[in-house]
This record gives structure tokens, C-alpha cells and sequence, in this order.
């Protein structure tokens, strides 16, 4: 069975690629829709929701994050769900504390795999490691 956490990343995923592909910076009302939707307990709702928030408040500086570590890939041209998968992991290993740096990349790297391709996965991998290796967290 898919643990609480890989479910609200998976559920957190989906919402920050709605968020993109229309163009919105907080869910705002579509949320309670959302959730009507994928039914989770709190704890995986409330989980799921701060990396929406946290994703998208430090967004910003995690596309220029991306954009440096991604070599010869515009941030607009990248795939969305990749795109998205990156933003929530380095919210995740910039500012999360509930999870180890390894972890989060790994959990990136499942989510990846999930909704994206093989290929998507490595090229995640890539960038997700040399920002770990290269970037101290955030204060």
C-alpha cells in the first residue's frame, strides 16, 4: 500500500500542474473541488497543501534554480509535470524539514516515474542531485 506522504506529494503534483496549465497562483477555489474529488484523510490533505503553498510561494527562486541547473532546457519548453515535479522536490530540499535531502529526491524520482517517463526520471535525478550537492538549505 502507497504510504500517506507519496500520496499527498502525488495529490500536491496534480495540483501544481492544474495551477500551471492555468496559468493561477493559488488554487483558491478550485481546492474544496479538489479534494471532493481525491478524497484523502487530513493529515495527507493538510501535507499535500503545504507543499502547494510552499511550492508556489518560493517559486520564483526555485525556477531560477531550475533554470541554472538545467543545461540547454528552457524552463517553458520543459515538460509540465516535470517541471512541476522539480518545484515541489526543491521546495522539498530547500525549505522542507520533515524529510532527509535523499529522501526527497527519491520520492521526486517515484512521483516521476508515475507520471512522467524513464527518461523524465534520469533527467529529474540530474538536476535534483547537483542542486542537493551544490546548494546549502535555506535558512
Amino acid at each position: 500500500m502507497m504510504g500517506r506522504r507519496r500520496k499527498a506529494r502525488e495529490l500536491a503534483l496534480q495540483l501544481l500542474y492544474q495551477l500551471d496549465v492555468q496559468g493561477e497562483e493559488q488554487p483558491g477555489p478550485h481546492l474544496d473541488d479538489f479534494w471532493l474529488r481525491h478524497p484523502v484523510d487530513r493529515e495527507a490533505r493538510e501535507f499535500a497543501e503545504s507543499l502547494v503553498r510552499g511550492t508556489k510561494l518560493h517559486e520564483a527562486e526555485i525556477d531560477e534554480l531550475i533554470s541554472r541547473y538545467a543545461e540547454n532546457w528552457e524552463l517553458d519548453r520543459m515538460a509540465v509535470v516535470d517541471r512541476n515535479i522539480l518545484r515541489q522536490a526543491i521546495f522539498e530540499l530547500r525549505w522542507g524539514t520533515s524529510v532527509p535531502p535523499k529522501v526527497a529526491i527519491n520520492e521526486a524520482l517515484e512521483v516521476a516515474k508515475k507520471f512522467s517517463t524513464h527518461e523524465s526520471s534520469r533527467f529529474i535525478n540530474g538536476i535534483l542531485d547537483r542542486i542537493h550537492k551544490e546548494q546549502a538549505p535555506a535558512s
